[in-house]
């Protein structure tokens, strides 16, 4: 019988065992027919839509985002513009949380920018502004590491 084992199909789209019986068990593979031994018989499209899978992950796209991408990509009565959308969709998303982690990253420098690393624990200008901000106080700003770190 011709295909390939659960490990064959690992192999070649470069994942794991468990990521493809994961992927199988999420709907996200169609169920393989078995061999006479109950091994399961994947098609050679196994592989290519694991790969499809993963890239779609690096992409950003989550688990239920790619299985929505899947189903558009075997109806032929959808339009390409439906997946554009989704594509524009993620951009922006990817585009809003790289805003939150400059942002986070600015708010770090200022923090660490702000301490010399000396003195006693209970004087930690990081800590200070921590505990600041989970007072409701907006702890250090960009602006405080200017004037010494006066919160």
């Amino acid at each position: 019988m011709d295909g390939l084992t659960t490990g064959q199909v690992a192999r070649q789209a470069h994942v794991n065992i468990e990521t493809v019986r994961y992927y199988e068990r999420r709907g996200l593979l169609p169920e393989p027919a078995r061999r006479p031994s109950g091994y399961r018989n994947y098609s050679p499209d196994a592989v290519r839509r694991i790969r499809f899978i993963r890239y779609a992950q690096q992409l950003g796209f989550s688990l239920q985002e790619v299985s929505e991408l899947l189903r558009l990509r075997f109806d032929p009565e959808i339009p390409c513009s439906e997946v554009k959308q989704r594509a524009e969709a993620k951009h922006g998303e990817i585009e809003r949380r790289i805003n939150d982690l400059r942002r986070m990253q600015r708010a770090l420098t200022t923090l660490v920018g702000a301490c010399t690393g000396e003195g006693p624990i209970s004087e930690c200008p990081i800590l200070d502004a921590l505990e600041v901000h989970a007072h409701g106080g907006n702890g250090l700003t960009e602006g405080d590491a200017d004037n010494g770190g006066a919160a």
